[in-house]
């Protein structure tokens, strides 16, 4: 078994890779920003079932700073990159969002080779494959690359595109490391707490009654259980040695087909989903004063696909249906009491 680093431990993703680890039998180091943060993490990986113990270790360490990084993966076998930043607003500028994903990335690079370690897995996404591309019916897959100087490409497409750019220049140049690469879409599934992705959000906003109505959007779905099986395969099969990864369970998903899943299946916890679709009119005037409305307007009425067919046949992975997955994060939401009134419902 291998000694690995998975970087910000208390996100979604790196919550569930340090969990699958763990259950496979590996050592564990997880990077927090705060050292305070480790009693909140180790309950949060309690609910997923893990036995963390003395083979889950924590360091702290700040993708903005250099301190920290090189004691971090000091005898590690393999890095985990997760760590980025995904806020739910519009940021005051891009920088805020690029250069910490860039530099960050950078220094987990630079940390990694300089503690021999054999391979870094990091964790892009969909958004820096698919965006500032003209409209097109084909799936994107392996081989697509956002436009960062595209039309209308926000500061975290931009902020993953540039980040991964600049882990595969690196590596091309600096030599020393292996490197692969998993980009999720949309990441649902069981929540551990309060601190789960932004993606999910979007449910629990659902769930709440919170939303008017449904936006005209639409996007891939993963389970991150899913994700996380899919670093761990990215990590330890020679096959994936210089690839990229999609992470895509099936076709793209409108904003009223995920909440037809959700009214379908969690009874009366689901009974506050709205059903009418919103005019996109409507979303770009809500988004002149609600910052976390602001960033997907650009996204409105636009039709995408994409394809996981790569990582299925070159790495065996079979990820759980897209239904299973938003239906998961529902439950969770209600069970741990994440919902308005949750203690009232009943599924």
């Amino acid at each position: 078994m291998s000694t690995v680093l998975v970087t910000g431990g208390s996100g979604f993703i790196a919550s569930y890779c340090v969990i699958r680890l763990l259950a496979d039998g590996h050592t564990v180091r997880t990077t927090v920003r705060n050292l305070k943060r480790e009693p909140d993490v180790r309950a949060m990986l309690k609910v997923g079932g893990a036995d963390a113990g003395e083979r889950l270790s924590f360091a702290a360490a700040d993708l903005v700073n250099d301190a920290g990084w090189r004691e971090a993966a000091a005898g590690c076998d393999f890095v985990l990159h997760v760590a980025s930043p995904f806020p739910l607003g519009v940021p005051k500028h891009e920088d805020d969002l690029v250069v910490p994903a860039r530099e960050g990335a950078l220094r987990v690079l630079r940390a990694a080779r300089e503690g021999g370690v054999k391979r870094v897995v990091m964790t892009s996404s969909f958004a820096a494959i698919g965006y500032g591309h003209p409209p097109r019916t084909t799936p994107f897959d392996e081989r697509d690359w956002t436009n960062p100087d595209g039309p209308n490409v926000g500061a975290y497409p931009k902020s993953k595109t540039i980040a991964e750019r600049a882990a595969w220049d690196f590596v091309a140049r600096e030599g020393g490391l292996e490197l692969s690469v998993v980009n999720p879409v949309a990441v649902f599934g069981p929540v551990l707490g309060p601190d789960f992705s932004t993606s999910i959000i979007l449910t629990q906003r659902l769930l709440d009654g919170a939303l008017p109505g449904l936006p005209r959007l639409q996007f891939g779905v993963v389970d991150v259980r899913d994700v996380a099986d899919l670093h761990v395969r990215a990590m330890t099969d020679p096959a994936a040695r210089g690839e990229r990864f999609l992470a895509v369970t099936g076709d793209f998903m409108s904003v009223a087909e995920i909440a037809q899943v959700l009214k379908s299946r969690l009874g009366t916890v689901a009974s506050r989903v709205p059903t009418r679709n919103l005019p996109s009119w409507l979303v770009r005037l809500v988004a002149m004063v609600d910052p976390s409305v602001r960033q997907i307007v650009f996204e409105l009425d636009k039709v995408r696909n994409a394809t996981g067919d790569k990582a299925r046949r070159l790495l065996g992975w079979a990820p759980r249906s897209a239904e299973e997955a938003i239906v998961a994060s529902g439950e969770s939401l209600y069970r741990l009491g994440l919902l308005k009134d949750s203690a009232k419902r009943a599924a």
